[in-house]
């Protein structure tokens, strides 16, 4: 195939968020990247691929060089399994009371996590949902349920099994939830929802954008803490589910901060 037909095989159909999702993709598979080679694989012009590395520049998600970009170092994360071995009582019980608060026919949104996935697990046997999720193994845990709607949200997959990006972000824009949970790495009046990763942040921004009812979950170890990339303020969720051991002055401050707090 020439450069001219190839060109002309994707002129003008890669729209912006898809052009995006496939520089992050290439960025993560080959660590570096080339202007003119995008342009060459995308069918757009270089001027169009500066705007895009800029875009994902200014948002942190890489880091641009003359006449390219590279990835950005990742903060080492904690191992899925070692984080799952970690407070499990107590996130199986957060899972059981924020199931509590699903509507029968809701549409709920689901980000990633050890207690996310306690949530998912507690509402294997409801009837008549929908579920919206961008984690995988949250998706492998309800897939076959036949009473239930499962949408598998796709993008660059994490370490965390949680797809994020630009990619992800655009698909959650066509659905509207009545309820969300999300998960954090940490909570406080001051500095709202954080979590370690800036892609995941984001991704987890678009689920509560998304939501009538907006519900953070947290095991009592998470509260009080700051982590490096904000989520949401404090006034963009309304619901806290945690454990009965968090401390009563952290649960205090964040009810006097407006939240609802569940002790599970």
């Amino acid at each position: 195939m020439t450069q001219h037909a190839h060109s002309c095989r994707y002129s003008g159909g890669v729209r912006r968020a898809e052009r995006l999702n496939r520089i992050l993709d290439r960025v993560a598979v080959d660590g570096a990247v080339a202007v003119a080679d995008l342009a060459g694989d995308l069918g757009v012009s270089e001027a169009t691929v500066r705007r895009d590395l800029q875009a994902l520049t200014r948002d942190r998600l890489l880091v641009r060089t003359h006449g390219g970009a590279l990835a950005r170092e990742e903060r080492e994360e904690v191992p899925s399994r070692l984080k799952a071995a970690r407070r499990q009582q107590e996130k199986r019980s957060i899972g059981h009371a924020a199931a509590g608060l699903v509507p029968d026919g809701a549409v709920v949104g689901m980000s990633g996590g050890t207690t996310a996935l306690e949530v998912a697990r507690a509402l294997e046997e409801r009837r008549d949902l929908t579920v919206v999720t961008n984690a995988i193994d949250i998706a492998a845990e309800l897939a076959g349920r036949s009473d239930l709607h499962l949408i598998s949200v796709g993008g660059i997959v994490r370490r965390s099994l949680e797809a994020v990006g630009p990619a992800a972000e655009e698909m959650l824009g066509r659905y509207h939830l009545d309820v969300v949970f999300v998960g954090v790495d940490g909570l406080t009046p001051d500095a709202g929802c954080t979590t370690f990763d800036e892609m995941e942040a984001q991704t987890d921004r678009a689920f509560l954008e998304r939501a009538r009812r907006r519900v953070v979950i947290a095991d009592a170890s998470k509260l009080g803490v700051v982590t490096f990339a904000r989520i949401a303020d404090l006034e963009e969720v309304t619901d806290l589910v945690t454990d009965a051991s968090a401390d009563p002055e952290q649960v205090a401050a964040l009810e006097r901060a407006g939240l609802r707090v569940l002790l599970a």
